[in-house]
C-alpha cells in the first residue's frame, strides 16, 4: 500500500507545510484531543527552517524599531526554550565590540541590553561593559585601533532543523500522523467553506483526497501560492538571508561575535556552530525562485568586508569557506524602504474551514502555533489546547546543537523519515555544510545505512550520491566574486 493510501480518509486537522510553524501546529494539536495530519511538499524543514541564522534570540535590533511586544515575546520563548530543551537550544555568550564614532553608541544600545535582561529576568545572564583590555583578552584578533570597549550579553543557538524534526517527532508520539515529499495539490472546497485538500505523493505519483475540518496552511514563504485557497493571504516580501561557514581554525571565536557592518551598519554575527564558524546574514528583497535560493557573489563580498574590516589579521577569503546557505524569509509586506526594517510579526487570515499563517520567527515559534489553534476552536470545539505552562518536549534528546556530526549518527537518523541522501547529510545531520568537500568522506557510510534501513541496492545509492553531489555543487558552493 502506499502512503498516501494508508491515510485515514478524514482528519480534523490538516497542517499544510513542515516548516518551524507548522511543526510547531502539528505538535500542539496533537496532544489537544483531536486527529491531525501534517503534510510537507519536500523534506521537513528544508525551506526556510533550514536556513536561518540558527539563532534563539529576542531580536535586539527590534528594540531599535519599536517592537518591543516582539522582543519581549522572543526573549521570554528564548528562556523557556532553554528550560525545556537544553539539548537543543543552548546558552550562547555574545560580545559586541565598539569603535569611537560608530553608530549606533554604546550608550544606545546598553540601553536595549538592559531592558532585555529585564525581560528574561535571568540574574545569570545579565549583561556587562568590558572596557578595551578586557574586550581583547576575549578576543585577541579585534582590530584595536580606536576600539572603546564592548558589550557582552546572552542569547541562544540551536539546530533549526533538529529543532523542527523534534516537535514533529514529539506529535507523532502523541498521535498525529506526518508525512514529508507529499504535495498539497489543491484545496477541496465545498459550498463557501474548505473541506480538504487533494495530496500528491512526489516520490511514487500516488493521489489521494482527505476532508478535513479545519485546513491550516503554514507554508511560509509559499503560503499565499496554495491553489484554490480563500481570499485574504498577506501580501508578502520575500527577503533573503545568506551565511558562509568557515572553519573553525579559520575564524576562531570562542563566543559568538557581534557587530555592525560598516557599510550600512546592518548587524552581523559570526558564532561557533557544530564544530564550524557561521558568519552571516545578508538582508536583500529575492526574486521568483523560492524553492531553491542561492547566495550571491556579492552577498560573500559584504559579509567578507564585514569580518575582515573587524578582524584584519584573519585575512579570510571566500577560498577558505567550507560552504554557504541562503534562505527566504517569509516577511510580511509592511512597506518599509530597507528590508531590515520590515516587521517579522507573523500574520493570519481565516475563513470557513481554513485557517493560514506566515511570517513571524523561529524563535516565537510556540505563540504563533497557539494562536492558530485557538482560531480553528471555532471549527473544532473539542480541540483542547495544552495549559500554557504545558512543556513542549516529554524527554531531552541527548544531543547538542554545539556538536560536529560525525558517522556514529548516520544510522540512527537514516530512521527519522529519510527519504533521499541529502535529507540525512543536510538536515538530520549537517555535515554536508560543516565538513570539508560537503561531508564527502560521510557519503558511503551514509549510502551503507540506507542500504541497511531502507534497502537501497547500488543503482540507487549511485542516484542518490549523484543527486546529492550535485545539490552542493549547485546549492552550497561559495559564489566567485561579484
Amino acid at each position: 500500500m502506499s502512503r498516501l493510501g494508508a491515510l485515514a480518509p478524514r482528519y480534523d486537522l490538516v497542517v499544510i507545510g513542515g516548516g518551524i510553524t507548522g511543526a510547531g501546529v502539528f505538535r500542539e494539536a496533537a496532544r489537544a484531543g483531536v486527529s491531525v495530519l501534517l503534510v510537507e511538499a519536500r523534506d521537513y524543514a528544508s525551506g526556510t527552517s533550514s536556513w536561518s541564522s540558527k539563532l534563539v534570540h529576542g531580536g535586539l535590533r527590534y528594540l531599535q524599531s519599536g517592537e518591543w511586544r516582539l522582543t519581549a515575546e522572543s526573549v521570554r520563548e528564548r528562556q523557556r526554550l532553554m528550560r525545556e530543551a537544553p539539548d537543543l537550544v543552548e546558552r550562547l555568550d555574545f560580545l559586541l565590540p565598539f569603535y569611537r564614532g560608530g553608530k549606533p553608541s554604546r550608550g544606545l544600545v546598553r540601553l536595549g541590553l538592559w531592558l532585555y535582561d529585564r525581560f528574561a529576568q535571568d540574574r545569570a545572564a545579565r549583561s556587562q561593559s568590558l572596557d578595551v583590555a578586557a574586550s581583547l583578552r576575549r578576543l585577541p584578533q579585534l582590530h584595536p585601533v580606536d576600539l572603546v570597549g564592548a558589550l557582552a550579553y546572552q542569547d541562544a543557538r540551536t539546530d533549526d532543523c533538529r529543532l523542527v524534526w523534534r516537535l514533529i517527532e514529539q506529535g507523532m508520539r502523541d498521535g498525529g500522523t506526518a508525512l514529508n515529499y507529499v504535495r498539497v495539490v489543491q484545496l477541496l472546497n465545498s459550498q463557501d467553506r474548505v473541506r480538504g485538500v487533494a495530496l500528491t505523493d512526489t516520490e511514487d505519483g500516488s493521489t489521494r483526497e482527505i476532508e478535513a475540518k479545519v485546513v491550516i496552511n503554514a507554508a511560509g514563504v509559499w503560503a499565499g501560492s496554495l491553489p484554490q485557497q480563500p481570499a485574504g493571504a498577506p501580501k508578502l516580501r520575500p527577503l533573503r538571508g545568506s551565511h558562509l561557514v568557515f572553519p573553525h581554525a579559520a575564524l576562531p571565536v570562542p563566543c559568538a561575535l557581534s557587530f555592525f557592518h560598516p557599510r550600512d551598519r546592518r548587524p552581523v554575527f559570526a558564532y561557533p556552530w557544530q564544530g564550524a564558524t557561521l558568519l552571516g546574514t545578508t538582508d536583500l528583497d529575492h526574486g521568483d525562485d523560492l524553492w531553491d535560493p542561492r547566495m550571491s557573489g556579492a552577498e560573500v563580498d559584504y559579509l567578507l568586508e564585514a569580518i575582515n574590516g573587524l578582524m584584519p589579521t584573519l585575512g579570510l577569503g571566500r577560498a577558505q569557506a567550507l560552504s554557504s546557505f541562503a534562505g527566504v524569509r517569509p516577511v510580511v509586506d509592511d512597506g518599509s524602504d530597507k528590508p531590515s526594517s520590515a516587521s517579522r510579526e507573523s500574520a493570519q487570515w481565516s475563513s470557513p474551514g481554513f485557517v493560514g499563517i506566515t511570517g513571524g520567527k523561529l524563535t516565537t515559534f510556540r505563540v504563533t502555533a497557539r494562536q492558530v489553534l485557538a482560531a480553528a476552536t471555532q471549527e473544532l470545539p473539542q480541540l483542547r489546547l495544552a495549559p500554557e505552562t504545558a512543556a513542549l518536549f516529554d524527554r531531552p534528546a541527548q544531543e547538542s546543537p554545539s556538536r560536529a556530526p560525525d558517522a556514529s549518527q548516520l544510522a540512527a537518523r537514516v530512521g527519522e523519515a529519510v527519504v533521499h541522501l541529502d535529507d540525512l547529510l543536510l538536515r538530520r545531520t549537517r555535515a554536508g555544510l560543516v565538513l570539508p568537500q560537503f561531508a564527502e568522506a560521510l557519503i558511503e557510510p551514509a549510502l551503507a545505512a540506507c542500504r541497511s534501513t531502507l534497502g537501497w541496492d547500488d543503482t540507487r545509492c549511485a542516484a542518490e550520491a549523484a543527486r546529492y553531489r550535485l545539490h552542493l555543487q549547485t546549492q552550497h558552493r561559495v559564489p566567485g566574486p561579484a
